[in-house]
C-alpha cells in the first residue's frame, strides 16, 4: 500500500459496514463446510472402528481434492467482482458461468481418475486391510459428487463476486442439515452402512449445486447473459486459476511437510501437533472470512477504476486483520488450559502442546495481515505474484522445518518454523501491497 492520507471517518465506517456485511456470512459458510465431515464421522463411527477408519482415509482424500480446486472460488470471485465494478453485470454472470463450466469439466475428469483407481489410491495412503474396503466404497460413491462440489465452489465465487455472501451461508447451513438427515436415514434407516453415508453426502452436494445453479441461471436470464459454454471463456478461467493452483499446492506442501516432521519427533509430538494444527485451522476461518470480503471488495473497486478506493479498503482491511489477530491470540492464551483437555488427557501431550499453542497465539497478528493481503491480491487478480511468493515461502520453510529434528528441536521449534513461514508470506505480500503494482483497473485484468 502506497502512502496516502488518513482515511476519513465516514469512509472508514463505510468500509467497516462492507467488510462486516461480507465477512460475517462468509465466516458462517466456512465453518459449515467442515461440519459435513464431522457429521459423517459421528454417524459412521457407531458402525465400527474399521468403518470410521475407512471414512477417515476417504474423507481426507476428498478434502484434499476439494482444497486443491479452491481456486475455482477465488479466481471466479475476483473476475466477477471486476465486472460488477465496471457496471457490466451481464458480463459478470457470463464470467461466472465460464467458471462453473470449468468446474464441471474438472469434476468429470476427477471421476474418470478416481473410479477405476480408488483401491490403489486407498492403498497408497496406507489404509489397513480391514479399513480399505470401506474407504474404497466411500471414495468411489463420493467421487460421483465431486462435479457438484466443484460447481458449488465456482458458484460460491460467482455470488461472492456479486457481493452476496448471505446466499452461500444459507445454502451451506441447509446442505449441512440435509447431509445429516440423509446420512442417518440411509446409514441406519435403509441399512446401507458406510455406502449410505456416501450417498447422503452426494445427494446433499447435488442439491446444493442445484440451488446455486438456479440462482445463477435466474440472474443470467434477468440480465440477458448467455448460459452456453464458451471455450475461450473457460480457457481464460483456467489460465486465471492456474497460478492460484500453484499457490494452493505450495501451501498444502508446507502443511504436509510440517506434519511429516512432527511425526519424526515422536508420538506425543505428532499428537500435540495435530491438536495445534486443528486450532490453527479453526482460527484461519475467522481470518479467511475477512480475506473473502477483500476479494469481493477489491475486485469491485478495481473494476470501477477506483484505485484510491481500493487502497483505502486495503488499509482498512489490514487494520481489521491485525485487530482480529490480536483478539484471537489473546483468546488462545486464555483458553489453552481449557482447550487441551477436549482433545487429550495425556500429560506428555499437553506439555508438548502448551508452548506450541503459545507460538500460535503470538503469530495471529501476522496471520491476520497475511490472510487479508492474500485476499486483496486475489481480488486484484494478482495470481502470478501470489504463486511466486508462495514458492519463495516454501523454499524458506523446507530447510527451516528439516533442521528442527536435525538440531534436536521439538514441537515448539517446528511451530517457530511455521511462524517464520507466515512472516515470510507477510513480507512478500506487504512488499507487493506497498508497490501498488496490483492496482490494475478495468473489467478484466
Amino acid at each position: 500500500m502506497t502512502q496516502a492520507p488518513e482515511i476519513p471517518e465516514a469512509t472508514r465506517r463505510r468500509h467497516d459496514r462492507e467488510i462486516v456485511a461480507l465477512a460475517v456470512p462468509a465466516f458462517g459458510a466456512l465453518v459449515a463446510e467442515p461440519l459435513f465431515v464431522m457429521a459423517d464421522s459421528a454417524i459412521v463411527g457407531h458402525l465400527g472402528t474399521a468403518q470410521l477408519a475407512g471414512l477417515g482415509v476417504a474423507s481426507a482424500l476428498l478434502t484434499t481434492a476439494v482444497s486443491v480446486f479452491v481456486f475455482l472460488a477465488y479466481a471466479t470471485t475476483a473476475a466477477v467482482a471486476r465486472r460488477v465494478g465496471a457496471g457490466d453485470r451481464p458480463g459478470a454472470i457470463r464470467q461466472g458461468m465460464d467458471g462453473i463450466w470449468l468446474a464441471l469439466l474438472l469434476g468429470i475428469a476427477v471421476i474418470a481418475v478416481v473410479l477405476p483407481l480408488a483401491p490403489g489410491i486407498v492403498d497408497l495412503f496406507g489404509a489397513s486391510t480391514t479399513a480399505a474396503p470401506y474407504a474404497t466404497t466411500y471414495l468411489r460413491i463420493s467421487s460421483l459428487g465431486i462435479p457438484a462440489m466443484l460447481m458449488v465452489l465456482a458458484a460460491t465465487g460467482v455470488l461472492r463476486g456479486l457481493q452476496d455472501t448471505r446466499t452461500p451461508l444459507y445454502v451451506a447451513v441447509g446442505g449441512f442439515i440435509a447431509n445429516a438427515v440423509l446420512n442417518v436415514g440411509l446409514v441406519y434407516g435403509a441399512g446401507l452402512g458406510i455406502a449410505g453415508s456416501a450417498w447422503g453426502t452426494v445427494i446433499a452436494q447435488c442439491a446444493m449445486a442445484t440451488i446455486y445453479l438456479t440462482v445463477v441461471v435466474r440472474g443470467a436470464r434477468r440480465h440477458g447473459a448467455s448460459l452456453r459454454p464458451d471455450a475461450a471463456g473457460i480457457r481464460a478461467s483456467a489460465q486465471a486459476g492456474l497460478p492460484l493452483l500453484v499457490r494452493t499446492l505450495s501451501l498444502r506442501a508446507i502443511l504436509m511437510i510440517a506434519t511429516a516432521v512432527a511425526a519424526r519427533l515422536g508420538d506425543a509430538d505428532i499428537a500435540a501437533h495435530q491438536i495445534t494444527l486443528s486450532l490453527w485451522s479453526l482460527l484461519a476461518f475467522a481470518l479467511d472470512a475477512i480475506a473473502i470480503a477483500g476479494q469481493a471488495i477489491i475486485g469491485r473497486y478495481l473494476g470501477a477504476a477506483d484505485t484510491e478506493g481500493a487502497r483505502a479498503a486495503c488499509r482498512r482491511m489490514v487494520q481489521w486483520g491485525i485487530a482480529t489477530g490480536v483478539v484471537l491470540g489473546l483468546l488462545v492464551v486464555a483458553a489453552r488450559p481449557l482447550f487441551l483437555p477436549l482433545f487429550t488427557s495425556d500429560p506428555v501431550v499437553k506439555d508438548a502442546a502448551l508452548p506450541a499453542l503459545l507460538m500460535v497465539a503470538l503469530s495471529q497478528p501476522i496471520c491476520g495481515i497475511v490472510f487479508v493481503l492474500d485476499g486483496v491480491l486475489m481480488g486484484a487478480g494478482d495470481g502470478p505474484y501470489l504463486a511466486g511468493a508462495m514458492l519463495v515461502t516454501l523454499a524458506v520453510f523446507v530447510p527451516a522445518a528439516l533442521l528442527v529434528p536435525a538440531l534436536g528441536g521439538g514441537l515448539t521449534a517446528l511451530w517457530a518454523a511455521m511462524t517464520l513461514m507466515m512472516t515470510v508470506r507477510m513480507a512478500t505480500l506487504w512488499w507487493r501491497s506497498r508497490s501498488g503494482r496490483w492496482l490494475v483497473t478495468g473489467a478484466t485484468r
